[in-house]
């Protein structure tokens, strides 16, 4: 039986053509708990449909950030695990990740098999997800011993998006990796991508303007994720910005519809 988190995102889809995702980096290292629920609420505010909630590096326990996360916002949390670390009981939903172009077991299967038990009694929605890293990867690809997808190879990343379709998974994810340059994703291999599957496609990393991000909606991305834009920018100008960019996505993503 599909979760309540998946009928929202698919329903989502099937209405406006088009999601757009907020990640957010609950790092203590780098930011407070008091400033991600800033950028959730105003990013909430903004017309984001859901926030993911993870990174490449979490330090500590992130059960109290993504419980203040969640009582501040109404739209779905959902948890972005970069390792066991970054698993919560406090959120709606997560997606359970399998990063398939790593040259390390432990990050396509090991880290899973060691959150499952706890992943399982805790009963929180798992939306099966492949995550394939795309030049330049950045953190991501350093941290999870990724062999990142040639920029100008978009036939690579579409065989394993096929496998992963036909392996179950719900939803695939290519990531050029957070502050990436460049425009994210190139729009020729989302393109190729989406053109041989039929499972959503998300793409995240580098999409830091309105132009990247319509790019890629209308290069056949269902949902684009912003990070680093968020960081950067949301508490600077209020979410004004982030708002322009969200209308122009449900814009192009209308036109699916």
């Amino acid at each position: 039986m599909a979760g309540k988190v998946w009928n929202y995102i698919t329903k989502k889809l099937e209405t406006e053509g088009a999601c757009h995702f907020s990640l957010l980096d609950p790092d203590p290292l780098s930011t407070s708990i008091e400033s991600v629920v800033e950028i959730a609420t105003l990013a909430e505010k903004a017309g984001s449909d859901a926030l993911m909630i993870g990174g490449s590096t979490i330090f500590g326990v992130i059960d109290d950030a993504v419980a203040h996360i969640k009582d501040a916002v109404e739209i779905p949390t959902i948890l972005f695990p970069g390792n066991i670390t970054g698993v919560s009981e406090h959120a709606d939903a997560m997606f359970f990740m399998s990063l398939l172009n790593s040259t390390n077991p432990y990050y396509i299967i090991g880290a899973q098999a060691l959150a499952a038990p706890k992943v399982k009694l805790t009963g929180i929605e798992t939306i099966p997800m492949a995550y394939l890293i795309v030049a330049p990867g950045k953190t991501a690809s350093w941290v999870g011993d990724a062999k990142p997808f040639l920029r100008d190879k978009p036939k690579l990343p579409t065989m394993y998006a096929i496998a992963a379709e036909l392996l179950g998974m719900k939803l695939v994810y290519l990531e050029a990796g957070s502050g990436a340059e460049g425009g994210g994703v190139p729009p020729e291999m989302i393109s190729t991508v989406t053109k041989f599957i039929d499972i959503p496609l998300i793409t995240g990393g580098g999409f830091n303007d309105e132009e990247s991000v319509i790019t890629a909606i209308e290069s056949g991305a269902s949902i684009v994720v912003q990070g680093t834009y968020l960081e950067k920018q949301v508490q600077k100008d209020g979410g004004a910005g982030l708002a322009k960019i969200i209308k122009g996505l449900k814009k192009a993503g209308a036109k699916r519809v």
